[in-house]
């Protein structure tokens, strides 16, 4: 799309974009556009030079650490010199006193819920509405659906497999038990539920008992002599036992029990950054359009499926009467935070008066939360009038308090009360994992969030130290002594700094969203090590992980956690090079491919396509949930193999070659999918994809959004 710009003071914005904000985005609200572009005006000329320098400070301290490596090539790195050494640089802060976040008004599912917490690409809004309603689910649908429950002979066939249902069952009975068990007798034999004088009475025959903590019921819907749900709770948790005898479900059951529908994405990252392709007014604009529709309460998708039109739109929230006779609601949606983009990007949707792009992360930052001024109103996702937004890729103290500063700015033109803005951190940066404590400190009054993010904060590593030698394998590094160290700081110094039972402590992705069994295996560790959230790639897989958050009570694994040794900062600043690597060409060579080839497959779908996210085939065919921080990681290690000479330019390049047939064949059914293989050359995507390499050392910070955005705006270009 071409755009098209209008004048308004000194700014010249794309037309696209001006009549978004005039006519929807501002429009009930007590703001004028005049008033609204005025002030926009004044903070983004003030702010963008101080985002500039803060970008020119990032590349003269990586410039500052290349050249130490380079003079200390060939040395083993002593720590305490290097520790010095950043620190004289600025990279390394000095820690200051202990406090508490002073964080108020937020909402308890940041406080006190401790769940799933799904990430979905902002620019999709059927995915965005499937989110916002995945805080209710149903137990069946995802055991039934998924490979939690073995398969059976007939659970490849399209109809309803009643010895897979049994075991469905008896599953959800099962867990009934474990969480929710009864005095005299097992939830597996039970015939009917009735509530009197606010209690669950459960029967199995003529016989009647109750739950062992009677605390656990909190209220039912329908007749109390036959309530068609009865609402528990556990670990803050809710769950709803649904009866409906003429539901099919209920007709294998005893009890006609129907489902259980467990509380599952407590709160959902509508995310602009790692999971859209956003690069234009007319992509920014559909963004911004649908969070607009969250905040207003209105957005609908309508979509055809198997020939049938249907429609998505928010839940409303779910009624019931208590165990002391009051009508009361349970909220009906996930809690809703928005993620921003980080501060090096910048977006022609805006031009400054000297002609530059405006820094993407301030337009978010004011159109985002103006889009929340409708939901202050009606409190249809925070209770406790708050927007959070979640900000990734700062490096360290003074690009942490600079968000404190673009906020303070966005609330007095949008005329909002000072720390209205709640802010969530992403660690998954070098230099703010080194200064966490700070980061947090300068934030300490907006602060709701910390996360880990392995992918981006593996890409960071590499690029960080990529003079300092060739790196281990991509596999060998969550075994290695700084990503342990990286993991267990976040959590020691949030703990620290009195997160818990305030604030989140979130944790990464499960990436396998075909795999909920190994999911349902593996993610407890992630509540272990202390996190109050944990991402997952799919509604379902926020039912199958909130299985966790019954299991384990997680603020008293808190609790415990503060009486450990905390990580230590020489850990953390440990550089993962290989000490003399000795690999076979076979080794060096199947790495490569395993890298280039997911790398290519979510490439060529961003490139040609305009696809953020999505779930990509690897090379044994398992389907990975890949975003640009997957991407970063792939093309930095490769990149860094090259510099070091494990690995030739003409050998990648032949890998990629081999890898992007592979990547065409896994997209043969795909009518909108342009092959690499047919023509190298003039393959846009596949020119991209090398780039990300070959250009990989030279990429600040080695994001790869500069080359993802310059080559999709040709794509669009063309396509126009």
């Amino acid at each position: 799309m071409t755009n098209t710009y209008k004048n308004i003071g000194n700014l010249k914005v794309s037309e696209i974009l001006a009549e978004f904000v005039n006519k929807e985005l501002l429009e009930g609200t007590n703001l004028k556009p005049e008033k609204f572009w005025e002030g926009f005006d004044k903070v983004i000329h003030e702010l963008a030079p101080k985002n500039k320098d803060l970008i020119n400070i990032r590349k003269d301290i990586q410039n500052k650490i290349n050249d130490w490596h380079k003079a200390n090539k060939g040395n083993e790195i002593d720590l305490e010199n290097y520790k010095k050494f950043l620190k004289d640089i600025g990279y390394l802060k000095e820690e200051g006193p202990d406090f508490k976040i002073e964080t108020k008004n937020v909402d308890q599912e940041i406080t006190s819920v401790a769940g799933p917490q799904l990430v979905v690409p902002i620019m999709n809004a059927r995915y965005a509405l499937n989110a916002a309603n995945a805080r209710w689910m149903s137990l069946y649908d995802s055991l039934y659906g998924t490979d939690v429950i073995e398969e059976s002979e007939d659970s490849t066939s399209q109809r309803y497999d009643p010895e897979r249902g049994e075991l469905v069952i008896k599953y959800g009975r099962e867990f009934l038990d474990k969480y929710f068990p009864l005095n005299d007798f097992s939830w597996k034999k039970i015939t009917g539920t009735a509530i009197q004088n606010g209690e669950l009475k459960v029967l199995k025959g003529i016989d009647i008992t109750t739950l062992k903590d009677t605390n656990k019921f909190i209220g039912h819907r329908g007749e109390a002599d036959n309530p068609s749900a009865i609402i528990l709770k556990n670990n803050n948790l809710h769950i709803e036992i649904l009866k409906n005898p003429r539901a099919f479900s209920a007709q294998q059951d005893h009890a006609g029990i129907s489902d259980i529908i467990l509380e599952s994405a407590i709160s959902t990252i509508c995310d602009n950054e790692d999971s859209v392709a956003a690069v234009d007014a007319e992509d920014k604009v559909l963004c911004y359009r649908n969070w607009l529709g969250l905040m207003k309460g209105n957005l609908v998708s309508r979509f055809e499926k198997e020939g049938k039109t249907l429609e998505r739109k928010l839940n409303p929230n779910r009624s019931y009467i208590s165990k002391d006779g009051k009508g009361l609601k349970l909220h009906g949606r996930s809690l809703l935070l928005v993620r921003n983009v980080g501060h090096l990007m910048t977006n022609p949707s805006i031009l400054l008066k000297d002609g530059r792009e405006i820094p993407e992360g301030l337009m978010d930052a004011f159109i985002t939360t103006a889009a929340a001024l409708h939901d202050f109103k009606r409190k249809g996702n925070s209770r406790t009038g708050s927007i959070y937004i979640v900000k990734p890729k700062m490096h360290g103290p003074d690009e942490t308090a600079f968000t404190d500063e673009i906020f303070t700015k966005v609330e007095e033109v949008l005329g909002l009360e000072k720390y209205t803005c709640k802010i969530g951190i992403m660690d998954e940066e070098r230099r703010t994992s080194s200064n966490l404590k700070e980061c947090i400190r300068s934030l300490k009054n907006r602060v709701f969030f910390i996360n880990t993010g392995f992918l981006d904060r593996t890409g960071d590593e590499m690029h960080t130290s990529m003079e300092a030698g060739p790196m281990i394998k991509k596999g060998d590094m969550k075994s290695s002594k700084w990503i342990q160290a990286y993991e267990n700081n976040n959590v020691d110094i949030g703990l620290s700094c009195g997160f818990s039972g305030k604030a989140q402590i979130g944790k990464g992705m499960w990436a396998m969203p075909d795999k909920m069994k190994d999911m349902l295996e593996q993610k407890t560790g992630h509540l272990k090590a202390g996190a109050n959230c944990a991402w997952v790639p799919s509604p379902t897989a926020a039912a199958i992980h909130a299985l966790h958050y019954h299991e384990i009570d997680i603020f008293n694994v808190q609790k415990e956690l503060t009486k450990r040794q905390k990580a230590k900062l020489d850990d953390l600043l440990t550089i993962p090079v290989a000490d003399r690597p000795n690999w076979s060409v076979d080794e060096i060579n199947q790495e490569i491919s395993n890298s280039a080839q997911t790398l290519l497959g979510y490439v060529v779908r961003w490139v040609d396509q305009g696809v953020g996210c999505s779930k990509v085939p690897d090379i044994n065919n398992i389907g990975l949930m890949e975003d640009r921080a997957t991407l970063r990681i792939s093309s930095q290690h490769i990149a860094n193999w090259i510099h070091h000479g494990i690995t030739t330019k003409i050998q990648v390049t032949e890998i990629m070659k081999e890898m992007a047939k592979v990547v065409d064949e896994q997209n043969k059914n795909d009518p909108k999918y342009i092959k690499m293989s047919e023509n190298f050359d003039n393959s846009i995507a596949f020119k991209t994809a090398c780039d990300l390499i070959f250009k990989g050392t030279k990429q600040p910070s080695g994001y790869t959004e500069p080359l993802l955005h310059q080559n999709r705006l040709e794509i669009k270009s063309n396509l126009n």
